[in-house]
């Protein structure tokens, strides 16, 4: 997978933390994905489609680590993994793509990005839909971990 595409979605992702959570994580190595099963308790999954390419995001959160961002972003927390939790992780998904979408634009690469969708519990999954290679970056935190999932047919 080329990093023409994928270093956006790095840059959105350490960008939207660190703006809107006072989080930093550090990178991880990436590999490649072989599985659906994700790694963490709670994902968001974007697709995206443009007249060129088609693609999907997914970041996914170990549960201390996206309630500590809830406490930073909203000023509470729930005790676990809830609905309120679950919309917070989708607005991060969109804005994740959102910045990514942008600098990919003044690239020449146009997309429309779908509505994320959110899935949680212990081993859930994450279906990119999208036939090409997955690529999982992981992000450490000293309160969990985070894991960014691409996928391009290009």
């Amino acid at each position: 997978m080329n990093a023409e595409f994928v270093n956006p979605f790095i840059a959105g992702l350490l960008n939207v933390l660190e703006t809107m959570a006072q989080t930093t994580l550090s990178p991880g190595k990436p590999k490649r994905k072989n599985s659906d099963v994700a790694s963490g308790d709670v994902s968001g999954l974007i697709g995206m489609v443009g007249p060129n390419i088609k693609g999907s995001m997914s970041i996914t959160f170990e549960e201390k680590l996206i309630l500590d961002i809830m406490l930073k972003m909203v000023g509470e927390a729930p005790e676990e993994v809830d609905a309120e939790v679950a919309d917070l992780v989708g607005e991060v998904t969109n804005m994740i793509c959102g910045n990514a979408k942008r600098d990919l634009a003044e690239k020449g690469f146009e997309f429309g990005m779908a509505t994320p969708v959110v899935v949680s519990g212990k081993q859930h999954s994450i279906s990119h839909q999208v036939d090409g290679p997955k690529i999982i970056l992981p992000f450490n935190h000293e309160l969990g971990k985070a894991y960014l999932e691409i996928c391009f047919d290009k």
